[in-house]
């Protein structure tokens, strides 16, 4: 025999019920069918009944949209020739619940045993209306009331079963005759009085586990919405896959913390007897579902599935007055069952301070009155504060059988939680090791699940989530080479990499499961409004783990932002020189944050664009190397112009012709006064671990003064003719002497400087061509032969992908 429970979802409409008809009608076995209300129907019933107790006449209609429901689904799912019946059955049922409603209302309460009563007619009605279409459509089936064969105590509300073997036993006579299918309504029961009562909190399933248990069924199937347990809860992590078997020990601390796709009573009937559960999908019946047996494979995965129970309050009791005082304990937890306060957690300081437990949201107000109240005497004389609640919870868990056998599973936890910033209030882990909990804030609890799930779950598989700031020049280049690779760094590098968000300085958009990159450009015009502080706030709101602020912006205003990234634990990459080069206070302060919030600050395109400069000075350091002197050609732009600058060009064309080709800012004034230069030695300086301004920097710029001081790009490239003299003497000056002329910065004894030089045959720098970089690192270990980095030094691409090497290095981290 076969025990099939169908819930509320499943046998929410007529076509639903159709659904479970094509199921049931297949098995070749006897079977029992359990199933719930209508969908929606249970809550109706409780709104109506609170109404009627509160002498609000509202509960009329929630009565009369009851009643429509079950008369409409009969009309649409049993032919005319045979609904006269079962439209008489279910209106005279009907007229009875009204008669009930009508006496709550009179009498203006409504008691647990009344409450019971009119709840019970969701399961009476459904399976009844249910047990005549199947039979209506030629099945061999017959209506059983589960207040015959379930009986309980009179715990209204919560009924259990006060004697297994008087319901056993009636369960048993009843299926040793039946029907080929016999369809019960789950969830009720009735009490040694005859009273109907009502099984609690995933009643249905634990009726049909009942079911299955007194007649040894070959199996118990869970009809549900979704193709069995999962990995993680699917709506809230994308990868999250359904669990093909499963124990029941793994089953059931899931379905404590949070899978409610089964209860966990309803494994306890059938544990005893080895019945497997099976999950199904009513909507997808082919799909495998999930297996619940007992675990034969010690050689699975270690944790099985990540759980996770929102809603939760912390109540702490401490002080010094608990320590080495017998029955504290006792009275602490007397005090709370006797409000009917049920524990999600515990844990205990062992120098015997402090207990804490976690509980249901809900209860939080009546446990902290309960409790200081039973401590009363304790908290006047100030041995014991009183409690202490934190709200806005929740418990994220670990589970699996195999979970003892491993070393280090809390620590991957705890460091993959940590990594992306997520606060651990409490944990606990019981005896077993089949349980690792852990209590965080409510706000994070997607991006803890989707952290550890990638941990566990997803072949090392890790997720960037990115939102770019810019996307001209360097910005769109950046997001063609990630739609390049992003397949080769999924293969290879195991990185997933995904953008959530973009702006330029018109519109924004986001798309949370990640932006199509085929067509960026169509999205982003259809966006909303540019706004830098609501595009921080959404991002921060998303709170997407691994999340990397990208900025390909010169803006001042957008590099003054770093600092809330970072302090959110938002990972910042930059090509924007502006914060690194700012004062040395404000540049300390991101280099801070980014440590204290483990969010990564990487700029390596602020000095040589895709060369590695940054990262092997930073490595220099960390080997324990010293920088002894830096000597570079670090703007492309300059050593385009005087690469390019001859007695035979104008000064003016050669930087006009800098500025279209992209090699300057859009403010060519920027590279050419030297400032631009002077950010990058302050910041080879500053990661060489000097604390250095920008005031400090001597800069011997080339530029007259009438040049420096013009405001807009006119006035500027105009000068630039006025002086042509003056550069071309400059252009003689070098040549006579055999000398090109570039423009060097230098660090050496604590001191830079910046400023064009001759540099003639045989110098490192002489043969520098077109818009390349080079640096020479000086060093204790590299003293009269210097570390040389050279390279292509300025340009969209070569930016980007120095861009999108920080991003990978995080990605690596």
């Amino acid at each position: 025999m076969k025990v099939l429970k169908f819930g509320g979802t499943s046998v929410a409409n007529a076509n639903n019920i159709e659904l479970v008809k094509n199921i049931v009608k297949n098995s070749k076995n006897k079977t029992a069918v359990v199933v719930s209300a209508f969908g929606g129907v249970t809550d109706l019933l409780l709104n109506a009944a609170e109404l009627a107790s509160t002498h609000n006449e509202e509960y009329k209609n929630v009565f009369l949209k009851i009643e429509e429901r079950h008369i409409s689904t009969i009309k649409e799912l049993i032919p005319v020739s045979n609904q006269s019946k079962v439209l008489s059955k279910v209106k005279s049922e009907l007229n009875i619940l009204e008669t009930l409603l009508e006496g709550a209302f009179f009498i203006g309460e409504i008691t647990p045993k009344l409450s019971d009563k009119i709840v019970s007619y969701g399961e009476l009605l459904s399976s009844y209306i249910i047990s005549e279409y199947f039979i209506a459509e030629g099945l061999n089936a017959s209506y059983k009331d589960s207040r015959e064969l379930l009986k309980t105590n009179t715990n209204y509300g919560k009924a259990a079963i006060y004697n297994f073997e008087e319901t056993n036993s009636l369960i048993q006579n009843y299926f040793n005759n039946n029907n080929q299918i016999t369809v019960l309504g789950g969830f009720i029961a009735s009490s040694i009085k005859g009273d109907s009562t009502t099984l609690g909190r995933g009643g249905s399933d634990y009726t049909a586990a009942i079911i299955a248990a007194a007649v040894d069924a070959k199996s118990l199937e869970i009809w549900t919405d979704v193709s069995g347990m999962y990995t993680a809860n699917p709506k809230l992590v994308k990868q999250a896959k359904a669990i093909e078997n499963i124990s029941y020990q793994e089953a059931m601390e899931l379905s404590h913390f949070g899978a409610k796709v089964l209860y966990p009573p309803t494994i306890q009937p059938v544990l005893s007897k080895g019945i497997p559960i099976a999950i199904k999908n009513t909507f997808s019946p082919d799909a495998i579902g999930t297996t619940i047996t007992k675990n034969l494979d010690k050689n699975g995965k270690t944790v099985r599935g990540i759980s996770h129970i929102e809603n939760i309050s912390l109540i702490s009791l401490e002080g010094s007055g608990m320590v080495g005082i017998p029955g504290i304990s006792k009275r602490f937890f007397e005090v709370l069952s006797l409000a009917q306060i049920s524990i999600v957690l515990i844990t205990q300081a062992s120098s015997e301070h402090s207990i804490c437990v976690a509980i249901d949201a809900n209860d939080v107000a009546l446990a902290e009155e309960a409790i200081n109240n039973e401590f009363e005497y304790e908290i006047s004389l100030k041995k014991i504060k009183p409690v202490l609640v934190e709200n806005d919870l929740a418990i994220i868990a670990l589970v699996g059988d195999s979970m003892k056998n491993h070393q280090g599973l809390s620590g991957k936890m705890f460091s993959t939680l940590g990594k992306n910033n997520v606060n651990i209030r409490v944990i606990a882990q019981g005896s077993s090791e089949r349980n690792i909990s852990a209590v965080i804030d409510k706000a994070d609890v997607k991006k803890a699940l989707n952290s550890l799930h990638e941990k566990f779950f997803e072949e090392n598989i890790k997720q960037l989530n990115l939102f770019i700031m810019g996307v001209g020049n360097v910005g769109s280049k950046l997001l063609h080479q990630i739609k390049q690779q992003k397949k080769y760094l999924k293969e290879n590098l195991k990185l997933n990499v995904r953008v959530i968000g973009i702006s330029n300085s018109r519109t924004m958009f986001f798309d949370e499961d990640g932006i199509s990159l085929k067509n960026w450009e169509s999205l982003l015009s259809k966006g909303e409004k540019a706004n830098k502080e609501q595009f921080f706030s959404k991002v921060n709101s998303l709170n997407y783990r691994n999340s990397i602020f990208v900025d390909n912006t010169a803006s001042e205003v957008v590099s003054n932002t770093y600092a809330d990234y970072l302090s959110n634990s938002i990972s910042v990459v930059t090509c924007n020189k502006i914060a690194c080069s700012s004062v040395y206070t404000n540049y300390s302060k991101l280099k801070y944050l980014a440590q204290k919030y483990n969010a990564p600050f990487l700029f390596e395109t602020n000095v040589g664009a895709g060369l590695p400069i940054i990262d092997t000075l930073k490595h220099l350091i960390a080997s324990g190397d010293k920088i002894l002197k830096i000597q570079a050609v670090l703007s492309g732009s300059l050593n385009f112009v005087f690469n390019n600058f001859s007695n035979k060009t104008t000064f003016h064309d050669i930087v006009k012709q800098a500025q279209e080709e992209g090699y300057t800012e859009p403010d060519p004034k920027i590279d050419l006064s030297g400032i631009d230069v002077a950010r990058k030695i302050l910041i080879l300086a500053r990661e060489s671990g000097y604390k250095l301004d920008i005031d400090e920097i001597t800069n011997k710029s080339f530029l007259p003064e009438e040049s420096l001081q013009t405001t807009n790009n006119n006035d500027f490239f105009a000068s630039l003719i006025k002086f042509e003299p003056s550069f071309q003497e400059m252009y003689t000056e070098a040549a006579n002497k055999d000398a090109k002329l570039k423009y060097v910065a230098q660090f050496e004894d604590g001191k830079a400087s910046v400023g064009l030089q001759h540099i003639p045959k045989g110098h490192d720098f002489y043969n520098l061509e077109g818009s390349d970089n080079i640096v020479l690192f000086f060093t204790e270990r590299y003293p009269n032969q210097p570390l040389i980095i050279k390279g292509a030094g300025a340009g969209a691409d070569v930016t980007a992908s120095g861009i999108f090497a920080d991003i990978i290095r995080i990605g690596n981290f």
